[in-house]
């Protein structure tokens, strides 16, 4: 059984779920929360950080998102190749992916995390200094984008993107000045597996710790 275990309100477990979504992969979902311990138990034990997703199979246990969608590439392939077999391609691919993980997602989370930890009191400075991480992260997804058409297919590049750029908007709004970003993250969020960890997602809203907008 390919087990996957996670939180539907977690933006790295979507990621891996795009991918298993896409290629209707079958695979179990545990949930990680304090009513299954034993799933926390194995989260903890399976990486140096013990975080999730992991992604069980057999004996195997894979952790971070991105290896986890090139084993399943490479142990269950469907419609949807999400890293391409041309090296010159993969790499770019790969590159891509890393922008999404460490420029968008992680910078957000900066954020997040304030408020987390401090509330209503969480450090200006350091929100800003994050929101305008962002702010340039979104200006070169702008510039690449033209060069990047919208379609259905699904690759590791839009695993990544589509749950960086879901939370990230909410944390700093996308906009006028990146109209192609903006049209792209309403293209992702239509995209039928990113619309189911949506529409999953929703009852979670309220735990958003800087505060969910009443949109998506």
């Amino acid at each position: 059984m390919l087990a996957l275990y996670g939180h539907p309100f977690s933006s790295y477990t979507w990621k891996a779920l795009i991918a298993l979504y896409a290629n209707e992969t079958p695979f179990e979902f545990r949930v990680v929360d304090a009513d299954h311990p034993g799933h926390v138990e194995l989260v903890q034990s399976a990486s140096p950080l013990g975080k999730f997703p992991v992604l069980e199979h057999g004996d195997n246990l894979i952790f971070e998102t991105s290896p986890i969608i090139e084993y399943l590439d490479a142990h269950f392939p469907g419609d949807h190749r999400f890293v391409p077999s041309d090296t010159d391609a993969a790499i770019v691919v790969r590159m891509l992916d890393r922008v999404f993980d460490h420029y968008v997602m992680n910078v957000m989370q900066i954020v997040v995390d304030e408020h987390i930890r401090s509330g209503a009191q969480a450090d200006p400075v350091r929100c800003e200094e994050a929101r305008t991480r962002l702010r340039r992260s979104y200006a070169w997804i702008e510039n690449w984008l033209a060069y990047y058409p919208e379609r259905e297919q699904i690759t590791l590049v839009e695993c990544a993107a589509a749950p960086a750029l879901f939370y990230a908007d909410w944390v700093e709004p996308i906009g006028e000045a990146c109209p192609r970003l903006a049209a792209w993250r309403r293209h992702l969020l239509a995209l039928p597996p990113v619309k189911r960890c949506v529409d999953d997602a929703r009852p979670f809203r309220h735990f958003f710790p800087p505060g969910a907008p009443d949109r998506d």
